[in-house]
């Protein structure tokens, strides 16, 4: 059995929770694993950098934990997010922490993720790389990748602009590995709908948000309920790379939200530096299926809910 099939045979629901800047901490991800979704962080998460070895500790305890207690149980892996990037100079260290613990799924960002494949590898980790375009695929599997991540549009923080109809499409013209879909994804219509068109996996942020386990602000969930598309603002301006933001939030920061000045990704920055108002922190990201969400509630209740949309979606369409 390929390491794919066993990440698939261990879920409830073919999900992987999406890391997310600061949301996403070891509660989080715990709760998703234990839900039966692959749950996720930034390695960045973890402050200091010394944090992210105990972090990794505390999920490995709790999911060995729940594994003894329930063997028959679908405890679904973690995965650890490393963003590739000039000012993210934490990076050999956050994948020598990986290293030590053999993190089963290593996601990376930004850059074609050449010299950590062969690393990953060789602990039996797996590689999945979020790409925004047709040519970005093309060079993560030239650099050895084990799966894709389509970061579509409608998707919560940096996203791209393609409809999941056209890059799936494109993209298993030359790749019959692995894909996790994202974009606007919060139900379990929407996990059957990304199979449907050619994914295996679907990839779920924004809905984990709004869950008593994310490591968020109450008015930022709140916001995620009471929100629709129309209020995701899409913009370059608050990292260099666009991406989807509530609008509530641009407003409280006092900016306009239609009249964001532009700035280029040389200016993105992950060394923890830069104007008083952040994105992430300040500036809230969330996708464009908030219209979906109408709740807070325990990740656990949240899954539960999928599988039933999902098991009732399949049902209909046969």
């Amino acid at each position: 059995m390929t390491r794919h099939v066993q990440l698939a045979a261990s879920l409830s629901i073919p999900v992987i929770g999406a890391p997310m800047f600061i949301v996403s901490t070891p509660a989080l991800v715990i709760a998703q694993c234990l839900a039966g979704i692959v749950g996720s962080m930034p390695a960045l998460n973890a402050r200091p950098p010394e944090a992210l070895d105990a972090w990794l500790t505390q999920i490995e305890t709790a999911l060995a934990a729940a594994r003894a207690a329930d063997p028959a149980a679908r405890i679904a892996p973690y995965a650890i997010n490393q963003i590739i990037h000039s000012t993210n100079t934490r990076l050999q260290h956050d994948l020598d922490v990986c290293e030590k613990h053999r993190v089963p799924l290593i996601i990376t960002s930004l850059s074609a993720p050449t010299a950590i494949v062969p690393r990953v590898h060789a602990w039996g980790g797996l590689v999945f790389h979020d790409v925004i375009s047709v040519r970005h695929a093309q060079k993560a599997i030239e650099a050895g990748v084990d799966g894709l991540i389509l970061v579509c549009a409608g998707a919560g923080g940096h996203a791209g602009l393609l409809s999941p109809f056209a890059l799936v499409e494109e993209v298993r013209r030359f790749w019959d590995g692995p894909i996790a879909l994202s974009g606007a994804i919060a139900t379990g219509r929407g996990v059957l709908a990304a199979e449907a068109i050619g994914a295996d996996l679907a990839y779920v942020g924004t809905r984990f948000i709004a869950t008593r386990e994310a490591n968020a602000p109450d008015a930022y969930k709140r916001m995620i309920v009471d929100s629709t598309a129309a209020d995701i603002v899409y913009s370059p301006c608050f990292t260099g790379v666009a991406g989807n933001y509530l609008r509530g939030s641009i407003v409280a920061a006092g900016l306009d939200p239609d009249a964001l000045p532009t700035r280029d990704k040389t200016s993105m920055n992950f060394a923890g530096e830069g104007a008083k108002t952040k994105a992430w922190k300040d500036i809230w990201g969330a996708g464009q299926g908030v219209g979906a969400i109408d709740s807070v509630e325990p990740v656990a209740a949240v899954v539960a809910r999928m599988i039933e949309e999902y098991r009732a979606a399949k049902a209909r369409c046969a």
